[in-house]
């Protein structure tokens, strides 16, 4: 099968990317730069030079394709909904990668949350949020124009990519903050919680869905979770640091932004993958961020001499 990817140097594109290559699929993938394009290339994609404002290549690219997923943004509304038009009638698989912070809250790091959504619990979503869960809806929606359009929306993820990103998002940023201050911060006191995901797990989920996802179907992703404070003290173990420091939100807004601070960091964002589990036969291996950041997470090689 050939399957253009959107995101192909990216954490979770250059991760898919690699497993379908493993499976015998041929790839051709989005990248922004020259130099990008011959990284990828040398992983065995075939590179499509363009960006996301591209319209009339992506359109093209999707139609040549026999499945397309979109791994390069949750919230580029405007090349997602021109690959789905693009894609109307043809009956063909559009997996399109959204976040779990479409339901995170404004906790602001001092509450765990008692709310634990599913594919089927109606959603709680804040305003800085609407944008998303609109997107999610419309790509979802394509499926009454005969198109197998899927949504997977990852909680938080975890572990070493295997493309040229290889770095997450969240516990990397964290990391970096940790190891230029000397200090592992947590938003407010990090009582809130997210539900987690390892790269591994999250890469079968796309493969699983290409093969047999219906049209229309929403996909949590996770196994395990944890709290902030968790996530904060396991840094801190690993980098050889003093306490966790609590930093109140709205000091953190002001250095990282208020969609970093109040959601990225902040929220609470709980959820369960029932659906991919009955569906999908998904069968998740890793279980624990907190346990890999204290035993696996690469180290530099001064840290790896405490």
């Amino acid at each position: 099968m050939h399957v253009f990817l959107t995101g192909a140097g990216g954490y979770i594109g250059g991760t898919v990317a690699a497993r379908l290559i493993a499976q015998g699929h041929r790839v051709s993938g989005l990248v922004r730069d020259p130099v990008k394009a011959r990284l990828v290339q040398g992983q065995g994609i075939v590179p499509v030079l363009g960006d996301l404002d591209d319209l009339e290549l992506l359109a093209r690219h999707v139609r040549e394709a026999d499945a397309t997923m979109n791994t390069a943004s949750a919230d580029h509304a405007t090349s997602a909904l021109a690959m789905i038009q693009a894609l109307a009638g043809s009956g063909k698989a559009f997996i399109h990668t959204s976040g779990s912070s479409v339901i995170g809250d404004d906790a602001r790091g001092l509450r765990v949350s008692d709310q634990v959504f599913d594919e089927e619990t109606p959603f709680a979503v804040e305003p800085l949020k609407a944008a998303r869960h609109r997107l999610n809806l419309s790509i979802l929606a394509a499926a009454d124009q005969n198109v197998r359009s899927v949504v997977i929306c990852p909680s938080l993820i975890y572990g070493e990519g295997d493309g040229l990103q290889r770095d997450s998002i969240q516990i990397p940023f964290l990391v970096r903050q940790a190891r230029a201050s000397g200090v592992a911060r947590v938003v407010g006191n990090g009582s809130n919680r997210w539900s987690t995901v390892h790269i591994a797990d999250l890469a079968q989920l796309y493969l699983a869905a290409l093969d047999r996802a219906p049209a229309g179907a929403f996909f949590f992703a996770e196994n395990g979770e944890s709290s902030f404070a968790e996530i904060g003290q396991a840094i801190a173990f690993r980098l050889g640091l003093g306490p966790v420091q609590s930093w109140p939100a709205e000091d953190a807004a002001a250095q990282w932004g208020e969609a970093k601070a109040y959601y990225t960091f902040g929220s609470n964002s709980r959820v369960r993958a029932v659906r991919a589990r009955r569906e999908l036969e998904w069968n998740p291996r890793h279980e624990s961020a907190v346990a890999w950041i204290r035993d696996e997470m690469k180290l530099a090689p001064e840290e790896q001499e405490r």
